[in-house]
């Protein structure tokens, strides 16, 4: 079985490294996404093309992303618990983030860990990308509505799902995604945060 997680490990991990937005941006002519915007690999600034309809492809395949490890656990491995299931899935978010193919420099993982929702409970997936789309369209800071809706899952396995030691793992991979977001918070307070645009 330690043969098999670390197997799985590496598959999820590989799945999460695939990096949509750095690839459909240059097939589509818009060069490297990395020198577009704030250079972050993800739908948001790929947003910042002006293609609007390239961003949701990149964001759909990142969500993918973060979908598919949980499903095959629930069909293939239906013996593990679900905090089992979670710690091997959660490391397609952390492809992700760090992707062997671009020294480690990804994303943020606010996509793929909503499809990482949605494959745990749909529920909770949708009150994030509910509450995640009303302050980011409200604001136009979509990184304000990242940061206030990863809290949702905490406070759901914590206070209404009352698993702690899951809510205690999403306090974790909260925490990872609050560090990728550090420049964010800072040009939050400095008001100094780039807007999205949905015009183009």
């Amino acid at each position: 079985m330690y043969i098999t997680n670390i197997s799985l490990i590496i598959i999820f991990y590989l799945i999460g490294s695939l990096p949509f937005a750095l690839i459909l941006t240059k097939i589509s002519g818009f060069g490297d996404i990395r020198n577009i915007g704030s250079g972050n690999v993800g739908a948001t600034n790929v947003l910042r093309t002006g293609n609007k309809y390239l961003a949701f492809i990149v964001l759909s395949l990142d969500i993918i992303k973060g979908f598919i490890p949980l499903i095959i656990l629930q069909f293939y491995f239906e013996d593990l618990s679900m905090l089992n299931k979670i710690i091997l899935g959660h490391f397609a978010i952390i492809g992700h983030i760090f992707p062997i193919w671009l020294k480690f420099k990804g994303g943020k993982g606010v996509a793929t860990y909503i499809g990482f929702l949605f494959s745990i409970n749909p529920y909770i997936g949708l009150s994030f990308l509910i509450l995640w789309l009303a302050i980011a369209l409200s604001t136009k800071y979509s990184s304000l509505g990242s940061l206030t809706s990863i809290l949702i899952a905490p406070i759901y396995f914590i206070f209404i799902n009352f698993n702690l030691y899951i809510g205690i793992f999403f306090i974790y991979l909260s925490l990872i995604i609050y560090l990728k977001h550090s420049e964010n918070i800072k040009r939050l307070l400095n008001k100094t945060e780039s807007k999205i645009k949905l015009t183009k």
